[in-house]
């Protein structure tokens, strides 16, 4: 599903005149979003001063035995984001790490870069366009989205929202749509590849789109309080603008699977672990020091900006993710504030697949149509750029490699 807009100016404008009517005092309710904003970050900042963790992790073996306490789910459902570990071993990991490379090398891939112009995603970030790989079906990728242990882990996570409500089922947290997404192999001293604070899955949308509004309901009646991150109600009906690599599934998290050791300083992922801070976000255009027609670091077809000059009270809350080892995972709700460090101090590489959790709903089964038809021709997944590396590499998964959980997850067979 796409969003037409002709006057983005105009429909921003009459938007944000629609949401302040609905405030009755929004400088009063912004104070008291900014002051429990202003708790969660020195809560975080004290932690880490602590030397203690504030991105939760859950081994795979209590999560697939039933043993994760209450507690540690409410502190997911918090942060918005945690790090499940061992979901695959390490040699596993490590197989597939190098079973990418040579995939890569015996297929050519640097000899056949595609235009970077065509990524224009993350153009506008303070560090440019991040140097991922565009492939999306090499053999290891399909092997760890279709293995069972992912699956199992993906409907513990899935669980973690109110999925059914409103009177509808919103999404059924036990089958999974895969979203073909690339992957990551960064070297050490690398300093190409970061990105600055930001958020995916919608930017100017999360405003003008109908659907984003009923998701942020309460926050736009001013009744910020009763907004639940994990409310899952309207999320399936939103639209995109189009644009590549503007993620057009539902995605419960985010996430990606390590293929090599990595942690604080690896050139690795950095988040804002705190699930309501969207609530500032949105709010923050809705002052009378902002422009009519600007959203604060929101543009179309972009990654939605964090900022210094817009949102200082957030920019201390960035931290490092844990130390992680190959077969680990981490997650992150959508709605969570990330990053990538600049520079990659370390000695290894630091290589992930990126896989996130996108439950079966309308939606995301759609989307699954498209997806099909490019894995069929080894083109480059719907929503990203078509540089099609891959329709002539020799060794790219095919049909014949997926398990049958893998073509029902994929939409090739019927659940």
């Amino acid at each position: 599903m796409s969003l037409g807009v002709r006057d983005l100016a105009a429909t921003i404008r009459a938007t944000k005149q629609r949401l302040k009517a609905q405030i009755a005092d929004r400088r009063k309710v912004f104070a008291e979003v900014e002051e429990d904003m202003r708790r969660e970050v020195e809560g975080i900042r004290d932690a880490r001063a602590q030397g203690l963790p504030v991105i939760p992790s859950v081994d795979y073996a209590k999560l697939r035995s039933g043993g994760v306490p209450e507690e540690v789910r409410q502190e997911i459902r918090r942060r918005g984001a945690v790090v499940v570990r061992g979901v695959f071993s390490g040699a596993q990991a490590t197989a597939w790490n190098s079973a990418i490379g040579e995939y890569l090398a015996r297929n050519r891939y640097y000899e056949q870069l595609a235009d970077p112009s065509l990524d224009k995603y993350f153009s506008k970030l303070e560090s440019g366009r991040p140097q991922i790989f565009g492939i999306y079906w090499s053999k290891p990728q399909m092997e760890a989205r279709q293995h069972p242990a992912l699956a199992e882990t993906r409907a513990f996570l899935n669980r973690l929202w109110r999925h059914e409500g409103e009177g509808a089922l919103n999404f059924d947290p036990d089958r999974e749509c895969t979203y073909a997404d690339r992957i990551r192999r960064r070297e050490p001293g690398d300093r190409t590849l970061g990105l600055s604070p930001h958020m995916d899955a919608g930017s100017v949308e999360r405003w003008i789109d109908p659907a984003y509004r009923q998701v942020y309901r309460h926050v736009f009646a001013g009744d910020w309080r009763a907004y639940d991150p994990f409310d899952g109600a309207f999320r399936t009906a939103t639209e995109e603008i189009p644009s590549p690599a503007v993620c057009s599934m539902f995605r419960t998290y985010q996430g990606w699977t390590a293929l090599t050791a990595q942690g604080p300083g690896d050139g690795t992922l950095q988040l804002m672990p705190i699930a309501r801070a969207i609530v500032y976000l949105l709010l923050r255009p809705l002052l009378d020091d902002v422009p009519e027609d600007v959203l604060c670091g929101a543009e179309p077809g972009r990654a939605l900006s964090i900022t210094p000059d817009w949102h200082p009270t957030l920019m201390p809350a960035l931290s490092p993710i844990p130390q992680v080892e190959p077969g680990d995972t981490v997650w992150w709700h959508p709605d969570v504030v990330h990053a990538v460090e600049d520079v990659h101090d370390g000695r290894g590489f630091s290589n992930v697949i990126y896989i996130g959790a996108a439950p079966r709903c309308a939606k995301n089964t759609a989307y699954l149509k498209r997806q099909k038809e490019a894995f069929l021709k080894g083109e480059s997944a719907p929503d990203f750029a078509p540089e099609n590396y891959e329709v002539r590499f020799d060794g790219r998964a095919t049909v014949d490699d997926m398990s049958e959980l893998g073509r029902r997850q994929m939409g090739i067979e019927r659940w």
